[in-house]
């Protein structure tokens, strides 16, 4: 060995070792409590109620704070983006619910109560974003949006009382399209706003862990099959509304998918690090073959679809 190395290999070796150290602290933070620790749920409570008051305020001087308040009252938006907006509020109420029940379990919380305060968050959330909505001129609180957070919030609280763990999984794609450069301001003029705006763009699945209804099989813990919802065509949200003359306004449809998954959460590791990291990852569908049906035209095949 060429001994001028040395000094590089025991720099490289102390570097490798605080690093794992760091790792298996992290992993020991990150890793559930067998009992309730009540020092983590107070700590649970206090971020979550921090952070939902921060955003509602930051919503409220951001979002609505430049249109005149009116009375509380409801709208009827049903008909509007073919629906896509009502899919965003089960995939939201869902995964704040399961984020709020998994931070209450790492905690060492009773199941129950995971349920009931920790699942529950997202409902609640999304009920204030509501009651804001409720009292602005230019929009009002919508059932249906109300309707849309209360089954999110379901999917996941009924998954778990009748299966302990959750089989079926919202998850979210989006690719750009050309409907935003359209319409930008109603659409996104960037791609952090078109993600959020640009319901053409989105596409909204439910995510099936094969595994889980085949105990028995051979069928790998994290295949799944995704069956997904999506909508094109749409500048404005309900075709009903007055459209100036100007614009072409293009035929609205609806696109429906069938394609394959992988249940990050079914991935065997050790590493609790790796189980948030997936944990959080699981909000997305994973980009692979898939194949689109639409009533206009027909039936497509994508070699990778997101």
């Amino acid at each position: 060995m060429n001994l001028k190395n040395v000094p590089i290999l025991l720099i490289l070796f102390f570097l490798n070792f605080q690093l794992m150290k760091a790792q298996r602290k992290i992993d020991t933070f990150l890793t559930p409590s067998d009992t309730l620790n009540l020092k983590r749920q107070n700590t649970v409570i206090v971020t979550e109620a921090a952070l939902a008051s921060a955003t509602l305020i930051g919503l409220n001087q951001i979002w609505y704070a430049d249109y005149p308040q009116s009375k509380f009252h409801f709208i009827n938006d049903n008909k509007e983006w073919l629906q896509m907006d009502k899919v965003g509020h089960f995939y939201s109420a869902y995964h704040l619910g399961r984020f709020g029940a998994e931070a209450l379990n790492w905690s060492g919380t009773d199941a129950n109560k995971q349920l009931v305060y920790g699942a529950g968050i997202g409902f609640v959330f999304l009920a204030a974003v509501e009651v804001f909505d409720g009292y602005s001129s230019e929009w009002g609180a919508s059932s249906g949006d109300i309707i849309a957070n209360t089954t999110g919030t379901a999917l996941y609280v009924s998954q778990q009382l009748l299966w302990k763990e959750q089989r079926i999984t919202p998850k979210f794609s989006f690719h750009t399209t050309s409907y935003a450069d359209r319409r930008p301001d109603k659409l996104g003029s960037s791609l952090n706003e078109q993600i959020l705006k640009d319901y053409n763009g989105q596409t909204y699945w439910l995510s099936v862990n094969l595994h889980s209804f085949a105990k028995e099989s051979k069928i790998p813990k994290w295949l799944n099959v995704a069956f997904g919802y999506g909508a094109e065509g749409m500048l404005f949200g309900n075709v009903q509304n007055e459209i100036p003359v100007s614009v072409k306004n293009p035929e609205r449809y609806r696109k429906f998918f069938l394609s394959f998954d992988v249940d990050l959460a079914k991935i065997n590791t050790k590493s609790h690090f790796l189980k948030t990291i997936f944990s959080v990852l699981n909000t997305i569908k994973i980009p692979a073959p898939t194949l689109e049906y639409s009533a206009n035209k027909g039936l497509k095949a994508h070699a990778l679809y997101f």
